[in-house]
C-alpha cells in the first residue's frame, strides 16, 4: 500500500515506488483471476479487494474504474507475450525452429498464467471483442505470420494462408485450458493440469501443429 511520506525535493522515495508497483501487480493478479472467472459484467471490485486484502477505493486509487483496470488486465496479459516472443529472439533461428520454439514458450507461458484466456472468451461472448480490438493482439498474431511467412520463403513450411493458420495454431494450443471444465468428463480419472497431461498436451501440440505446417 502506498504510504505518503515523500523523499527530498517532493518526490516519492525508491522503497515508495516499489511498494506501489508490488501493490499494482498484485491487484492486477487479483482482479486477472475475477474476469476469468466471470467476464468484465460479472467482476465485483469487492470479491478483488478481498483477495488483495486492500479496500474499494485503493484499487480505483490506482486503476479508476472497474472497466480501466479490466483494460489493464488484458494489456498486461498481451504485452507479457509479446515480450517472452521478444526475448527469444526468433529471427535468429531458421523458421521451422522458431515456430516449435514458440510453441513451446507459449505454452509454458500458458500453463503458468491460465486465468488469461478465458478472459478472453468472456470479451467475445459479452463485449463482442470491444475492448480486445483497443489492444496489441495483433502483434503476437504478427509473430507467428512473419514466422510462416519467412518459413514458406526458405523452403521449410508448404503454401499457407499465414492469418488462418495462427488462428488455428492457438487454438490448437489454449482450447485445452479453456475448455477444461467441459473436457475433463471424458477422462474422469485423469488430473488435466497435472505434469503428465500438460506435458502430453504441449508434446502433441507441437507435434500436430509442426506436422501441418511443414512440407
Amino acid at each position: 500500500m502506498v504510504r505518503k511520506a515523500h523523499g527530498k525535493h517532493g518526490l516519492k522515495s525508491p522503497a515508495l515506488v516499489r511498494d506501489a508497483e508490488a501493490t499494482r501487480a498484485h491487484i492486477l493478479d487479483a482482479a486477472e483471476e475475477e474476469f476469468a472467472a466471470n467476464g468484465l459484467a460479472g467482476a465485483r471490485t469487492e470479491a478483488i479487494a478481498a483477495k488483495t486484502k486492500v479496500t474499494k477505493a485503493m484499487i480505483y486509487y490506482y486503476f479508476e474504474s472497474k472497466e480501466k483496470l479490466y483494460l489493464s488486465v488484458l494489456e498486461r496479459a498481451f504485452v507479457q507475450r509479446f515480450q517472452m516472443a521478444q526475448a527469444m529472439k526468433l529471427e535468429s533461428l531458421p523458421a521451422d525452429q522458431a515456430l516449435e520454439r514458440f510453441i513451446r514458450e507459449f505454452l509454458d507461458y500458458t500453463v503458468k498464467h491460465r486465468h488469461q484466456f478465458p478472459i478472453f472468451i468472456h470479451e467475445a461472448m459479452q463485449n463482442k471483442g470491444k475492448y480486445y480490438s483497443k489492444l496489441g493482439a495483433l502483434s503476437l498474431y504478427g509473430v507467428v505470420m512473419g514466422i510462416l511467412e519467412r518459413g514458406m520463403a526458405e523452403g521449410f513450411f508448404r503454401r499457407l494462408d499465414p492469418f488462418h493458420t495462427a488462428v488455428h495454431i492457438f487454438g490448437s494450443c489454449v482450447f485445452y485450458f479453456v475448455s477444461r471444465e467441459n473436457i475433463k468428463s471424458l477422462v474422469p480419472n485423469k488430473n488435466l493440469l497435472g505434469p503428465q497431461m500438460l506435458k502430453g498436451h504441449i508434446d502433441g501440440a507441437v507435434e500436430f501443429i509442426m506436422r501441418g505446417v511443414r512440407k
